[in-house]
């Protein structure tokens, strides 16, 4: 009895979530609004060049981009290549990203990946994903900002926004980043996966976000399947689709 009961209860909880999952038709829809409201989403880390986007992104684990921002306008007026950086040295990169979290880490990659493109790359950042993992300090996320922004491929770099956008609407759910990269290239349609990486990171940042989702002012609230929404279904205007409110603390 209580084994056919349990049997019950995943069934019933398969079919919860089957009835929460976001169909493709919802995706599309939902990324045809994001394109209304921002045809060309761009990356908020400053940079110049792709070793410059490659250095930004690495430092930006665990920062913010305002706080990557203030903290490479130096380095960067400094060192804008990887020549100029191991020349800067450890000592002196890390006095200038001091700012950032775990700079001491950081400091010691930026070096390590810059005296490897010179000796292994001629200087260049790769554009190929198992060549730029092979880099001191960057992983597959920052592997793939540097090919989508840089390169123009079409991944998707899954942090802590679109980790949390993509389980809170279950527009791609998984317990890990790679799971939660495979489900959302799975459902959303290619025309939109160009610039879906920027409309989740800035949806996520300043409309969904962690501890208060501003469910008021979402294009997608109708859609989203987040149970717990803090306003009704309506989905709101564009106009403040992927910014932060005028009064709103950045």
């Amino acid at each position: 009895m209580a084994r056919a009961e349990a049997g019950v209860k995943r069934e019933n909880k398969r079919v919860r979530s089957r009835m929460k999952r976001i169909t493709k038709d919802e995706a599309a829809e939902m990324f045809r609004r994001f394109a209304a409201a921002s045809p060309s989403p761009q990356t908020e880390l400053q940079f110049s060049c792709p070793y410059t986007l490659l250095v930004a992104v690495a430092l930006s684990a665990q920062a913010t981009d305002i706080s990557v921002n203030k903290a490479t306008r130096e380095l960067f007026r400094l060192a804008p290549t990887p020549q100029n950086m191991v020349a800067l040295g450890e000592e002196r990169v890390r006095e200038l990203i001091k700012t950032i979290g775990l700079y001491n880490g950081k400091a010691k990659n930026v070096i390590a990946l810059s005296e490897r493109l010179l000796a292994i790359h001629g200087g260049e950042v790769p554009q190929e994903r198992d060549a730029l993992e092979a880099l001191p300090g960057v992983g597959r996320k920052t592997a793939n900002v540097v090919l989508n922004v840089a390169f123009g491929q079409p991944t998707i770099a899954v942090d802590t926004h679109i980790f949390r956008v993509g389980n809170r609407t279950h527009l791609g759910c998984g317990k890990t980043p790679l799971d939660v990269e495979r489900a959302l290239e799975a459902v959303i349609p290619g025309e939109f996966l160009m610039h879906a990486h920027h409309w989740l990171i800035l949806h996520g940042r300043y409309v969904c976000k962690a501890r208060k989702p501003e469910c008021p002012r979402c294009i997608i609230a109708d859609l989203c399947k987040f149970e717990e929404k803090t306003s009704a279904i309506t989905p709101a205007p564009n106009r403040s689709a992927f910014r932060p409110e005028p009064d709103a603390p950045k």
